[in-house]
């Protein structure tokens, strides 16, 4: 069997093409927090928002930190430049693609003008 090991871009978008991960992210991004305070704040048992969590701290989006009986949840350090890059650099493609169509439609419709004043 063939094992695949997720580059880092696909762990993040797995990570954040959920709802729920996108709130802790974004909780998180207020402040820290502790996965019991995780639980309550989006109403799921403790062992939904582990795993949450988990999938985070996969991702490198997120760290967390056990003091005493407390596991503390935050950003990771890295945050989402990467991510923020990859897109960024598509954006700039699909515009570019759309600004050459639309010269090309512009030239039909000049080239349409044309031909009907025959």
């Amino acid at each position: 069997m063939v094992q695949y090991v997720s580059p880092p871009l696909d762990l993040s978008f797995a990570a954040l093409a959920d709802a729920t991960r996108r709130g802790i992210i974004d909780q998180l991004g207020r402040g820290e927090a502790s996965i019991t305070s995780l639980a309550e704040r989006f109403q799921m048992t403790l062992t939904g928002v582990k795993k949450h969590v988990q999938v985070l701290e996969r991702a490198g989006l997120v760290v967390t930190q056990k003091v005493g009986r407390v596991r503390t949840c935050k950003l990771g350090a890295r945050g989402l430049a990467a991510e923020a890059e990859w897109i960024e650099a598509r954006r700039k493609l699909f515009e570019a693609r759309f600004d050459a169509l639309d010269e090309i439609i512009s030239e039909m419709k000049q080239e349409q003008g044309n031909g009907s004043a025959d």
